[in-house]
């Protein structure tokens, strides 16, 4: 005891000291206050909006597939609200709602299965592009991807015969289409020929034999393996000759190729020469010797081609290979281009501008080659005009600006080996809001003038006599009057805004200095309308506008015309001539000419000035076609534009090696290779083919090489060995040679194989989905996956499934049988195979549709026959418009189209237009959608709400009416919001009853079911340790009673609708106010520690609580009674109690010694389940001390409402409710943390309380139970354990443990795994709880989930006059608290009391208890009767 009164010493003084900091702490400075609340500091920028930022995660990459596998193009957005991800397919956006192998992935990735590609239909090969956007912000666009399909093996060229003299190298040339490099090896008289240090491959697929000797000769070819059967060359047979009578002369069997690389990546040159004797090889670089000892990153191959990994800037030059024999000497060279990606020196700059100004986004890039830049503007591109203009060579200037150009810019620089990409925001401000920079570096010097903020005062009036007083073909002079309201107008500025006819964007050009009442506009069109207007201002701000002044520049004429004869021809990779003669009409003297030209593909014109009649354009990209036009310029200006003409650069070896390799083993003796081609501004031509080159990671000198023709993008790689490791790298080709090679990449192939001696086993399921004239057939594989499967075969017919057959690969898991009879009784069987044979068949059938069932949203209403009529003007509308509601944001809109053929397959390119909207708010705009199929999903929808649907088709011109509306509302969701402007205020009069008050979540997305008010003394505590006050209904207000005085709480509230909960509004403090005056202290301490189940001080044995406090149950409304009234009560319930005990002493003696016997016999069954039938009169009934005014009878009997959670509970209002256990149970309660949700139900109040018009408090288990499945309160006499059996038949038992068990009742329960609810008592008098019967503590056996814990309060057998009862707290919400003492005064004999409980509990059944309970409460009544007559 003394330990526990010096640890409860501790506590209120650490209590203390923590209350003094937090007051300190609490009392935030105004600024703070403010910036917690969410309300930034008033200034003069407080209207200005921010920048948000907003940029790309992950771009998609060029992509290289095969025909019938899966892509994943990776794509991911940044931004604050999150952005929609939309793509766009070789310019125009996919319909992916409709598009059954396209889907879009959660992060914004774009996943298409089962990719299409055959020699006519290419549906899924092409150029993507990520298109990122946020609603009223802007959008922008990723890089450019290429997804390529490989296409079938192909040979450019074969090896020949030759001969070559032992001693010498031999070459044999071998080349397929680029993408097929990789599989590509050679075989020497048709047995694989393992290369190693003196046989190599070449990064083309060359073999190259150094040291030949007598074995070396036979015959050769190259295979090309690309996962389907094997494909060979032509044999070439290599001959061995003797040495000659006549020296051959030396010379190269093949010379090294300029090649172009990447840092970082690696490069062969080739170099292999013959002659006798055999020459010795060295290389130079600019004509010094290259070490190759010396350095890891230069390899001497065989024959004497010159690998270099690692490339770096300094390895760029030009090399040369010497072959020196002693006769001779030669050499060949080579240049070695090293590039490097584009980087930004400078990036465009976020811009706040005004409308009319004219504003320039910087943008300085730097790269090898020189990178190309091209300007975006939310996902479009920016084509130059006269007010969008590329100035400064990269720099984008927008003259005029208005509210439309609002958005992201995109600065976009690509050259050959790769893109970045930077972007900037332009926010355009109200004219009344000053420009937060002054002066922005990003405004152009005729709009610096005029951003300091306005002061109040008088403005000036319109400028006077505006006149054009000079026109010509390119600049107009404008001259006016001071206003009348300033006749002086020495302190005036002037803008003037101007316009041409018919163009909302307008212009501004301001006065150089205060005064003057003129300006020249430059740079206008000739014979062009002009509309012009002068404002003036003062210091005060802008006046009025002048009136408009319509003026028209002069025309220009003399003007030169077309430039003739234009021709344009590449001369190398990178570089095109353009010739062109003198224009016959040049109308003076030419002075010089512009050349445009531009990317095919691109938007962006660039141009250069030349004063010759050719012109060589240089580091211009390779394989890639660019149209040309030439305009003369003479004194008057630009004539007349000639033709384009197109031309395409010269192809050349890619500049970069294959992307995404990858690596997969199939086997113990084969890998699959996978990788992509390289970005199609690296491919510098045609791919043809690639080139594979492997080798064991032991034996890195043993390299074999494999050719893939074509476009192929896998190779599989057999006759390896078991449980080893191997190494791969790639490269790919064009006509032009052989590209750099990717890095080593190494696996290992399996130690042992699937099993494939024998037959796969049957499919694990078969499903058939009949349509009109098709049929669905999917499955899944066969459960045991140790067996190889090859494939699966399908068989069909009418009546019988052997009249077709189809076979499909192993990966394959659905399959559309087409070109059916509708309806037709079709069998089906499915079978997997291997090399083994076919497993057991799965058998279905199926009957096909009649033409007339419009059952499916796959058939539609049509006319049968079909006969083809001429189409309508204008085409009739879709009829049948449906919509079938999928989720809370989703419905898919089906119809049909009455001018479409039965079959109702659209051949043409017409195209559904999808108009949606909802009346609410009632002038909401419709949005759009377009789809080239019979149905649409319709996505992004708000929850809960009507929406209605029409469709429109299009064809060509031609266009129909809307079709008539379909209407569907979403479903609910949980609410996305917190409920709104929660406020917390004291009642008046109560100082310890707060009213919390709110408003609705803006976003319900449903019907508000409850409310759940959290509230805490301590804003940082887990949300488990907060007390919750449930609120059924829309309710918007509730009252808190019996808090701590002088306390600052922390409240938080949460809606719920028939989906779940939504989320917590933000934590609102609020200090509960000091007591009125000190003598009301004693009473309310009483009624807030006992009160609420708190434990009281040790105040020693001799203590009596006092007995005038306010005992009402914590949120139930009770009136304060007077001293008198209480000394009244007090009386008559002590008169009324001893007669109340000497009846129910009466009334228990009237139970028979055969219901005892029985008792006794249920106390030794094995299941522990204690039934009592009838009246016993041998049992002594329970000494009771009860106020029967007061009589608390908790709900035993199943509540009607399928969650009764609303139980009296105690909660602790402070820290000093909680008090510490000993560390054993401390460590062992806090090893579990439950979550917790529960629901609000009215119907399982207590009987009494709710007959006082108390609202007990509820236990809201959370996430324990879902919010269906039924709680029960009445306990389970068929699942107790056989311990219990002892509680009920032992004389004596430990008053400690007894005082234990109830509550380890509770913490098993919670060990358990169950997360059962947890039910308190809490007395708020010492003598008048009277509570059903506490669940014995549990055994082996597993409780009924849906059966809560009910730790009960158990009187103790102690000759003390206080005595401990444990509870658990609802404060903890499922982590398990020390428990709370609560004073109960003794009762006479005591022990016999808690065995007569114990005894009722083991005795009665529910519905039995319930009708002595209802007798006693009757006979109580007849007492009040006799009382007071």
């Amino acid at each position: 005891m003394a330990a526990e009164r010096g640890a409860r010493r501790l506590f209120s003084t650490s209590s203390l000291w923590l209350y003094c900091l937090l007051l300190l702490l609490g009392r935030p400075a105004p600024g703070a206050a403010a910036a917690r609340s969410g309300s930034p500091p008033q200034s003069a920028g407080a209207s200005i909006r921010t920048f948000t930022p907003f940029y790309f995660l992950v771009e998609p990459v060029d992509t290289l597939s095969v025909r019938g596998s899966s892509v994943i193009l990776n794509c991911s957005a940044y931004s604050e609200p999150s952005p929609k991800i939309e793509w766009k397919k070789d310019g125009t956006f996919l319909n992916l709602v409709s598009d059954d192998r396209r889907q879009l992935l959660p992060d914004g990735s774009l996943f298409i299965s089962n990719v299409v590609h055959s020699k006519h239909n290419k549906p899924d090969e092409g150029y993507y592009q990520c298109v990122a956007t946020v609603d009223s912000l802007g959008t922008i666009v990723s890089r450019t991807a290429k997804l390529t399909v490989a296409g079938l093996p192909r040979f450019t060229s074969q090896p020949e015969p030759s001969s070559v003299y032992a001693g010498n190298s031999a070459i044999l040339n071998c080349e397929v289409n680029a993408d097929l490099v990789p599989f590509v090896r050679w075989e020497q008289n048709r047995q694989p020929l393992l290369l190693d240090d003196r046989v190599i491959k070449l990064p083309g697929g060359t073999l190259v034999i150094s040291n030949v000797t007598e074995g070396d000769g036979g015959l050769y070819r190259c295979v090309v393996e690309s996962g389907g059967p094997p494909k060979y060359s032509d044999e070439a047979e290599l001959k061995v000759l003797p040495d000659p009578e006549e020296t051959p002369n030396l010379v190269f069997l093949k010379q090294p190729s300029s090649l172009v690389r990447v840092v970082g990546q690696s490069a062969v040159l080739p170099c292999v020469a013959s002659g006798l004797p055999a020459p010795a090889m060295r290389w130079m670089k600019n004509e010094e010797a290259l070490d190759m000892e010396g350095s890891e990153r230069l390899v001497l191959l065989a024959g004497g081609s010159l690998e270099i990994s690692d490339i770096t800037e300094d390895d760029a030059g030009t090399y040369f290979c010497i072959a020196d024999n002693g006769n001779e000497t030669i050499e060949a060279q080579a240049e070695l281009t090293v590039q490097a990606q584009p980087e930004f020196l400078k990036q465009p700059a976020n811009i706040y501008a005004h409308e009319s100004m004219d504003i320039v986004f910087e943008c300085e890039v730097t790269g090898k080659p020189t990178p190309t830049v091209k300007w975006v503007k939310n996902g479009d591109m920016v084509i130059p005009s006269d007010y969008f203009k590329i100035v400064k060579e990269h720099n984008l200037q927008v003259l005029g600006l208005v509210k439309s150009d609002e958005g992201f810019y995109q600065c976009i620089a690509e050259n050959d080996v790769g893109n970045a990409q930077a972007g900037a925001q332009l926010i355009i401000l109200e004219h009344d809001v000053a420009i937060p920079t002054l002066p922005p570096t990003s405004l152009t010097s005729a709009t610096t003038d005029h951003l300091a903020p306005a002061t109040t005062g008088p403005l000036p009036s319109a400028p006077r006599d505006v006149v054009a007083s000079l026109v010509s073909t390119r600049f107009i002079k404008l001259t006016w009057r001071t206003p009348a309201s300033d006749s002086h107008g020495d302190n005036l500025t002037y803008s003037v805004f101007y316009t041409k006819e018919g163009i909302a964007r307008e212009r501004v050009e301001n006065t150089s200095r205060p005064g003057e009442m003129q300006v020249t506009i430059q740079n206008l069109m000739p014979a062009t309308v002009y509309i012009f207007r002068v404002v003036a201002q003062n210091k005060h701000g802008s006046g009025e506008s002048s009136a408009p002044l319509r003026v028209e520049t002069q025309p220009e004429v003399q003007l030169p015309g077309p430039a003739p004869n234009i021709r344009a021809y590449a001369t190398s990779p990178t570089s095109i001539t353009v010739t062109w003669e003198t224009p016959l009409s040049g109308n003076g003297e030419i002075q010089n000419y512009k050349l445009y030209y531009m990317e095919k593909g691109t938007d962006k014109e660039q141009d250069v000035d030349i004063s010759s009649h050719s012109y060589t354009l240089n580091g211009l990209k390779k394989y890639t076609e660019y149209s040309f036009r030439v305009v003369a310029y003479n004194k008057h200006g630009p004539g007349v534009s000639t033709q384009d003409v197109a031309v395409r650069t010269f192809s050349d070896v890619p500049s970069a090696a294959p992307q995404n390799l990858s690596l997969e083993v199939r086997n113990s003796k084969s890998i699959m290779i996978h990788w992509q081609p390289p970005s199609p501004a690296t491919q510098n031509g045609q791919i043809s083919g690639y080139k594979i080159r492997y080798r064991k990671a032991s034996r890195k000198s043993d390299v074999t090489e494999t050719l893939v023709t074509g476009t192929q993008l896998s190779q599989l790689i057999e006759g390896l060995d078991r449980g080893t490791e191997y190494n791969f790298r790639v490269a790919a080709l064009t006509v032009n040679g052989t590209g750099p090679a990717t890095d080593w990449l190494s696996t290992e192939t399996f130690e042992s194989d699937l099993d494939e001696t024998r037959v796969p086993e049957v499919p694990s399921s078969l499903h058939v989905r009949p349509l009109v004239t098709s049929i669905v057939v999917s499955w899944t594989p066969p459960e045991n996956q140790n067996i190889v499967v090859r494939g699966y075969a399908i068989g069909y017919g009418i009546g019988s499934p052997h009249a077709q057959t189809i076979k499909v690969d192993y990966k394959q898991r659905y399959y559309t049988i087409e070109n059916l009879d509708p309806s037709s009784h079709y069998v089906i069987t499915l079978k997997a195979f291997n090399n083994v044979g076919e497993g057991i068949p799965l058998y279905e059938s199926a009957v096909t549709r009649p033409h007339t069932d419009t059952s499916e949203v796959d058939l539609f209403v049509i006319n049968a026959p079909y006969t083809p009529v001429p189409d309508p003007t204008p085409m009739m509308p879709p009829v049948g418009v449906q919509a079938s509601i999928l989720s809370h944001d989703t419905i898919r809109i089906t119809w049909a189209d009455n001018s479409l053929p039965k079959h109702q397959k659209i051949t043409d390119s017409r195209y559904y237009t999808v108009r949606w909207k909802t009346n609410i708010p009632a002038n909401t705009k419709y949005k759009n959608a377009n789809a080239t199929t019979l149905s649409y999903l319709v996505t992004g929808l708000k929850p809960n709400t009507l929406y209605e649907f029409s469709v429109m088709v299009t064809k060509g011109r031609r266009s129909s009416t809307w079709s008539m509306t379909a209407h569907g509302t979403t479903f609910e969701l949980v609410p996305t919001s917190p409920p709104k402007d929660v406020t917390v205020v004291s009642k008046e009069g109560k100082p310890r009853t707060i009213i919390v008050n709110w408003q609705p979540p803006s976003e319900a997305n449903g019907k508000i079911t409850g409310y759940i008010i959290y509230y805490s003394t301590d804003v940082n505590a887990e949300i488990h340790d907060w007390v919750i006050e449930p609120v059924v209904g829309n309710r918007l207000t509730h009252q808190i009673q019996e808090l701590t005085l002088d306390t600052p709480y922390y409240f938080k509230i949460q809606a719920r609708n028939s989906k779940g909960m939504g989320p917590m509004s933000e934590a609102v403090q609020f200090r509960t106010p000091k007591a009125d005056s000190s003598d009301k202290m004693p009473n309310d301490q009483a009624s807030g520690s006992a009160g609420k189940g708190s434990r009281l001080p040790d105040l020693g044995s001799d203590y009596k609580p006092p007995m005038s406090g306010s005992n009402s149950p914590h949120g139930s409304p009770t009136s304060p009674l007077d001293s008198n009234m209480l000394l009244v009560i007090i009386v008559s319930v002590g008169v009324i109690t001893i007669v109340v005990v000497v009846i129910i002493a009466v009334f228990c003696t009237r139970r028979t010694t055969s219901h005892q016997k029985k008792k006794r016999a249920a106390c030794k069954s094995v299941n522990g389940s204690h039934k009592y039938k009838g009246n016993s009169k041998d049992v002594k009934p329970p000494d009771l001390w009860i106020h029967h005014e007061r009589l608390e009878l908790k709900p035993i009997d199943k509540s009607p409402d399928p969650n009764p959670i609303m139980t009296d509970t105690p909660i602790p209002r402070n820290s000093q409710d909680i008090t510490p256990v000993d560390n054993s149970m401390d460590s062992n309660i806090h090893q579990r943390r439950n979550s917790y949700r529960g629901h609000e139900s009215e119907d399982s109040m207590s009987t009494l309380a709710g007959r006082r018009g108390m609202r007990p408090k509820m236990m809201m288990p959370f996430d324990s139970q879902p919010p269906q499945q039924s709680v029960r309160n009445t306990p389970s006499t068929d699942t107790m354990p056989a311990s219990s059996s002892q509680t009920c038949c032992t004389d004596h038992q430990d008053p400690e443990g007894a005082t234990s068990s109830s509550y380890l009742a509770s913490s098993q329960e919670e060990d358990s795994g169950q997360s059962l609810p947890t039910a308190h008592v809490r007395p708020s008098h010492p003598l008048k709880s009277f509570a059903v019967p506490a669940i014995p503590p549990p055994g082996p056996t597993t409780y009924d989930p849906a059966l809560p814990s009910t730790p009960l309060l158990s009187q103790q057998a102690l000759n003390h006059h206080i005595h401990s009862v444990k509870t658990a707290s609802i404060g903890t919400l499922g982590r398990s608290r020390p428990p709370m003492p609560v004073v109960v005064p003794s009762a006479p004999e005591v022990q016999e009391t808690t065995r007569m409980l114990e005894d009722s509990e083991s005795s009665y059944e529910p519905d039995e208890l319930t009708k002595e309970m209802a007798h006693l409460e009757g006979l109580m009544k007849d007492l009040n009767a006799i009382t007071t007559a």
